[in-house]
């Protein structure tokens, strides 16, 4: 048996989904008019640029959409599944800013941030992907998706969790992926990366999002629907009422998705979250976020389709007790709940921050959860009994060949960001911040980039400089020269 946490009986989750149904019929959805001869020609009825789905036609389409699908590793193997109750986590995406590590405040990010961020979170084993996790404010705004995005490709294996500021954009990103991946058919065959596609609550999909979702089910490459209703701002104040606008908006991009390509694989997301009256803040650590992830994921399971949420982040600007308090408290509920990718650690401040420091912390709390839903397993045939026949009431357990090869079975040992052990010579104990920096240096010290092929490489490299180049860039930027500066020419 594996624990597991559900806030919404079946009861409640079929009137969440009937009410849904209903929303995206009358009042209607808003849709760009990029999509609006794709659903006409379904027989939907836009009028004034609002679509009115009609409850069967959606039903039929959510039908079409995959129970299930995977993202590759660079080397062609599965590295993170979308479906059932697999977890997996990623760090969270697009931040503006960095917590810098020796003055402990926030300042804008930098493409070597972004680097060291990438290269710690492919040493850790608890995050099944990365994500393009920061913007590079070195460089001109207009290539920043590519940019980012060549960055983390380069300097990782693991499948990306990532997406496009502009629609424009898109055909890029989904160039320089297949690229990396050895052509298009490849890529859609073992896709590398999955795209966020974001509507604009309530219930509208602009012609950015629109034409994401459809140029992404035809090119076969994944789409993650990240719905934010904001409860009590651009959604109901009630959990259950954000719940019903977050099933509404997600039915509908799906509706949009499959009769764009039917049987593209695409992901019941979000980023729910509550709107502070007292503030006017989006509280990501709220107990009643938390609640609105796990929530909205659960109709999305129920429904049977693979599941995304943004957790483990926390809202204060430092490092301290309240951020890793909320990070971890959702990291443990995300992972009960069995969704299939929970994107967020590392970062603090609302989302508007990352810190290289407390994606390590969170590491630590992602493998406690991890070890929590394996669960309490019988691994020998008595669970007890025979232990004590051979102890007896002295009880010197230690001496077991049983405890000598199942305690690792049993028990999980973390890194020496946790304190377990003993004060230094001096009596002093460094405190988590300095013990998370001292294991920031250990992994960066220890990461070592893998090549992709050579034809690749110089493929993606010339992708660069013709990209750059019409941003008006004279040569790669400043982090690709080490790795190229023994070839003239390629930069």
């Amino acid at each position: 048996m594996k624990p597991k946490f559900e806030l919404l009986d079946y009861a409640l989750i079929e009137r969440i989904l009937d009410e849904a149904f209903q929303l995206i019929e009358d009042p209607g959805v808003r849709v760009a008019p990029y999509v609006v001869d794709l659903l006409r020609t379904a027989g939907i009825a836009v009028r004034d640029g609002v679509a009115h789905i009609p409850e069967a036609l959606a039903r039929r389409l959510l039908d079409l959409a995959p129970r299930g699908f995977c993202l590759y590793d660079r080397s062609g193997k599965p590295a993170v599944r979308y479906g059932g109750d697999d977890v997996h986590f990623d760090p969270g995406s697009s931040c503006l800013n960095i917590l810098d590590p020796d003055t402990q405040q926030a300042r804008p990010a930098l493409s070597a941030d972004l680097v060291r961020l990438v290269q710690v979170a492919e040493m850790l084993p608890q995050f099944a992907a990365q994500s393009t996790a920061m913007v590079c404010n070195d460089v001109p705004p207009e290539i920043g998706d590519w940019y980012r995005l060549l960055l983390v490709l380069w300097y990782s294996e693991k499948p990306v969790v990532t997406g496009a500021f502009s629609a424009s954009s898109l055909h890029t990103l989904l160039e320089l992926l297949a690229i990396e991946s050895g052509g298009p058919d490849a890529l859609r065959r073992h896709p590398r990366a999955v795209f966020d596609v974001c509507p604009s609550p309530p219930l509208n999909w602009s012609e950015f999002a629109s034409q994401n979702l459809v140029d992404l089910a035809r090119a076969g490459v994944p789409a993650e629907i990240v719905s934010m209703p904001l409860a009590g701002a651009t959604a109901p104040v009630t959990l259950a009422g954000s719940v019903v606008q977050h099933a509404a908006e997600c039915i509908s991009g799906i509706t949009i998705h499959q009769l764009a390509q039917p049987g593209s694989p695409i992901v019941w997301g979000g980023a729910p979250a509550i709107f502070d009256m007292r503030t006017g803040k989006t509280p990501m650590g709220a107990i009643e976020t938390a609640m609105l992830d796990v929530a909205c994921a659960q109709v999305g399971k129920y429904l049977g389709l693979p599941t995304h949420a943004y957790m483990v982040a926390g809202d204060g600007r430092v490092i301290d007790a309240q951020v890793e308090m909320e990070s971890g408290m959702s990291a443990v509920l995300g992972a009960l709940t069995g969704i299939n990718m929970i994107s967020g650690a590392g970062m603090l401040d609302f989302l508007a921050c990352h810190s290289i420091e407390k994606l390590v912390i969170d590491a630590e709390a992602i493998a406690s959860v991890q070890r929590l839903i394996e669960g309490i397993q019988p691994r020998t045939d008595s669970l007890a009994v025979a232990m004590f026949a051979q102890t007896g009431l002295q009880g010197d357990f230690l001496q077991l060949k049983e405890t000598r090869t199942l305690f690792r079975k049993e028990q999980h040992f973390p890194s020496a960001v946790i304190d377990r052990g003993l004060p230094n010579m001096d009596g002093s104990t460094p405190d988590i911040l300095q013990r998370a920096r001292q294991r920031v240096d250990e992994l960066l010290s220890t990461y070592e980039r893998h090549p992709l092929a050579p034809e690749r490489e110089k493929e993606m490299i010339a992708f660069a400089e013709r990209e750059g180049r019409k941003a008006g860039l004279e040569g790669l930027p400043e982090i690709l020269r080490p790795v190229y500066a023994h070839e003239p020419g390629l930069i």
